[in-house]
């Protein structure tokens, strides 16, 4: 299984719009999501789609930098409002594929463009910067533990 890259960082937040708390690690459940989140307690903004991909959410840090770089738009980590932030891994192109974070094995769904609620909860500009690069949602397919520093790998 080769390496496809690096978790930098998790974040998840307790209930819609409510500010993002950095995790260190965090307990993945199939059909749920992560314990803790928004999603998995069904109080996220967009929990009444309660769909697959909604999951988990995953951007890349290069994106953010690109955003920073090309925009001006300067946005913590966290501010994107992706539960997992990795380094080192083209995630447009996991869109149909199993690939393995940590103990967890997830299913690429389809890419998280950004919206104009995220644009409403950080800054103007922030849905242009991120279009195609805003990342990607996910479903659970094998849960477990990720934590920061986990590699992604090919399944």
């Amino acid at each position: 299984m080769a390496k496809l890259g690096i978790v930098e960082s998790i974040y998840i937040a307790p209930q819609a719009k409510a500010p993002v708390n950095a995790v260190i690690q965090v307990r993945v459940v199939p059909s749920y999501g992560l314990e803790g989140d928004r999603y998995f307690s069904k109080t996220g903004t967009f929990s009444p789609k309660d769909v697959p991909d909604r999951q988990v959410t995953l951007i890349e840090s290069e994106a953010i930098e690109g955003l920073a770089r090309d925009y001006s738009i300067d946005l913590a980590p966290g501010d994107a409002r992706r539960n997992i932030v990795t380094r080192g891994v083209a995630l447009n192109h996991l869109v149909g594929l199993e690939f393995r974070v940590g103990e967890a094995v997830l299913l690429g769904t389809r890419l998280c463009e950004p919206c104009t609620h995220l644009e409403s909860l950080t800054q103007p500009g922030v849905r242009t910067g991120l279009i195609h690069r805003g990342g990607l949602r996910a479903e659970i397919v094998v849960g477990g533990t990720i934590s920061v520093g986990d590699e992604l790998r090919e399944k």
